[in-house]
């Protein structure tokens, strides 16, 4: 993902509000959100260059997506896909705090990890931010630090918060908060949504999980003028 904003129970129906953009290559291979085959307990989309993935979610409702983190200057021999730290979290049975103690950060190349089992949510970055349980509340994340300023993170978090108070998280509305294409510079990449004919917004994700276990994904998917393509929904009854 390159924008995610989270609302960490701070909605009273709902442990885990979820909203991101993926921005990617447009050549890139990637499969559409849905039930994996060759692991079915698992849901989201898939990067069929290194087998990873951005986002995803379990069948017993473990959440995880991370971003890469931009202007890094490490240099890895033999770097593995950020993607994996997803499935490394959703395959496992580590609670969120003991699975970021457990990585080995500078085996990758930057990057930032958000992980939660239904109940708590944690966060780290290899580049210094030390793994830490978050309470309730709502973050955004891009290319740098866990809400980092900017108008992108600050604009997003605070139309998601404005959505939570006022309990519109359907679908319709929180797709309209990654849907801003609009940029307080000339730099299309200052948007929530980025339009740009190489690398630009390849989907929009959305992980609504209830308090009673229920949760749902739906991912839309988009080219590089902008235009949706498909749409995936999937989801898991407790």
């Amino acid at each position: 993902m390159c924008l995610v904003v989270v609302g960490h129970k701070v909605h009273d129906g709902h442990r885990l509000v979820v909203a991101g953009n993926r921005d990617e290559f447009h050549a890139r291979p990637t499969e559409e959100a849905r039930w994996w085959a060759d692991d079915p307990d698992i849901a989201g989309g898939r990067d069929l260059l290194a087998g990873g993935t951005w986002l995803a979610v379990h069948r017993n409702g473990r959440f995880a997506t991370v971003t890469n983190y931009r202007g890094t200057t490490m240099e890895i021999r033999e770097p593995r896909s950020r993607g994996h730290l997803v499935t490394g979290f959703l395959q496992g049975d580590l609670s969120p705090m003991d699975y970021l103690r457990s990585l080995h950060g500078d085996r990758y190349a930057g990057f930032n990890l958000l992980v939660s089992d239904g109940n708590t949510l944690a966060y780290c970055s290899n580049q210094g931010d030390a793994p830490r349980e978050l309470p309730p509340g709502v973050y955004g994340l891009a290319n740098t630090h866990l809400d980092a300023k900017g108008e992108r993170i600050g604009r997003s978090k605070e139309r998601l918060t404005r959505l939570l108070a006022g309990n519109q998280i359907a679908d319709d509305a929180l797709m309209g908060l990654l849907g801003d294409r609009n940029s307080a510079s000339d730099d299309p990449f200052d948007a929530p949504f980025v339009i740009s004919p190489e690398f630009g917004t390849r989907c929009s994700t959305i992980v609504t999980m209830q308090r009673t276990g229920s949760w749902q994904l739906l991912e839309r998917r988009f080219n590089s003028a902008g235009q949706q393509t498909g749409e995936s929904l999937v989801a898991e009854d407790a």
